[in-house]
């Protein structure tokens, strides 16, 4: 339960909007909409600049966008932003094994040489905040300095909203479940 009582009428035009168009994608209005960008609305167009960046800004591919968002969600122990990315997983009929194998990435043969040095990055900046030169080489190895920047601002926007959620007892949503009944429909 969060520590805030959700609000359920967004107060703003693009709220009401943002809240339509939850439901229709997701299932429901999310939580995070009702206990924070009800509160404060103008949340809601960073959240829209956020997400539009997370759909058609990057130029890395789909699941490595959120394999970073779940690691990082993960790590920061934000189950919401975890299920939510894992239910954008299961909409774009990405398969569920490299996400449920996080926890052993670097051992697990599900994982190439790109998503190894994304998630060894990941893991170093959600311990210590900063990589070390050997972790950025690898990037620099697998990746063109735009899609280094784009990994580097993925993972920077999966802590953003991990900020928000984490403090705020903001858990998980079920929305991965939702996904996966009206993927059987």
């Amino acid at each position: 339960m969060s520590r805030l009582e959700p609000i359920e009428t967004a107060p703003s035009f693009l709220g009401k909007f943002m809240s339509f168009a939850q439901r229709r994608m997701l299932g429901k209005a999310i939580t995070p909409s009702k206990v924070v960008y009800n509160r404060l609305p103008r949340m809601w167009n960073l959240s829209w600049a956020l997400v539009n960046l997370e759909l058609r800004g990057y130029t890395l591919d789909d699941e490595l966008g959120l394999l970073i968002h779940v690691r990082a969600s993960l790590l920061n122990g934000c189950g919401f932003c975890a299920d939510i990315a894992k239910a954008r997983a299961v909409q774009q009929k990405l398969g569920m094994d490299k996400f449920a194998a996080l926890d052993d990435w670097e051992s697990s043969s599900l994982f190439d040489a790109r998503e190894r040095a994304v998630l060894a990055y990941v893991d170093e900046m959600q311990r210590t905040r900063d990589v070390c030169d050997a972790t950025f080489e690898e990037l620099r190895k697998n990746f063109n300095e735009r899609e280094i920047v784009e990994v580097v601002v993925a993972n920077a926007i999966a802590n953003f909203y991990n900020m928000l959620n984490v403090p705020l007892r903001i858990e998980d949503d079920g929305l991965q479940a939702i996904a996966e009944r009206r993927l059987q429909q």
